[in-house]
């Protein structure tokens, strides 16, 4: 019976995934969702994103939550349109969540929307939001087993944002381990090294992010 309902579950999304995909595509908008551990670093790569993005892009954010908004506060500074999703507890954003806020957006007028997921490697990463790429915020401090302990997460990604780059001498981290197990699961990904704190990294981020956008 669990998995009868979680097979309706995962129809019901997907199918509104799909609507929201051509949504997307009509209206020429680049839509990603951005996925990672709390405390790896998705807000502070938006906001750095943000920062070389706005004059060049129009760019608007959903950011999902358990609670509050401190986030969205966060981005608002920004000029961009945010809309705070707040789950009540859930641990992931779904599709009827994006389409239910898709009406405070004037679409036609974006080039790329950010969603912001849940802080959380594993649930976020069954639900299709109709976006064009997952993007897995990963960071040093989390130790380079993570790909190894979170096969699926990565392996769904089409890019993945090695954050926190800054501390590499302070911490015992194997790069080529972390790379290695990353290539196993996801030979195709595209992977990127910085640091929101210092900037180490975050041209060739943006210029990525601008090119997919403006494509």
């Amino acid at each position: 019976m669990q998995i009868n309902l979680a097979r309706r579950i995962f129809d019901i999304n997907d199918r509104v995934a799909e609507r929201l995909r051509k949504v997307f595509e009509s209206s020429g908008l680049l839509a990603v969702n951005v996925l990672g551990s709390p405390g790896a670093g998705k807000t502070s790569l938006i906001e750095r994103s943000l920062e070389h993005l706005t004059n060049k892009l129009r760019v608007a954010v959903i950011e999902g939550d358990l609670a509050t908004s401190l986030d969205a506060d966060r981005l608002r500074r920004f000029g961009v349109p945010v809309v705070q999703i707040n789950t009540g507890g859930l641990c992931h954003l779904d599709s009827t969540m994006i389409e239910n806020v898709l009406s405070e957006f004037d679409l036609p007028t974006l080039d790329l929307l950010i969603i912001e997921n849940v802080g959380n490697l594993v649930c976020p990463v069954r639900f299709d939001l109709g976006e064009a790429c997952k993007i897995v915020v990963a960071s040093l401090p989390e130790g380079d087993d993570k790909v190894a302990k979170y096969p699926t997460a990565f392996s769904s990604a089409s890019v993945v944002v090695l954050n926190k780059m800054d501390l590499k001498n302070a911490l015992n981290f194997d790069m080529d381990r972390f790379e290695r197990d990353l290539l196993a699961v996801n030979p195709a990904v595209e992977m990127f090294r910085v640091s929101c704190c210092t900037g180490i990294g975050l041209d060739r981020w943006v210029d990525w992010l601008n090119q997919r956008a403006a494509s």
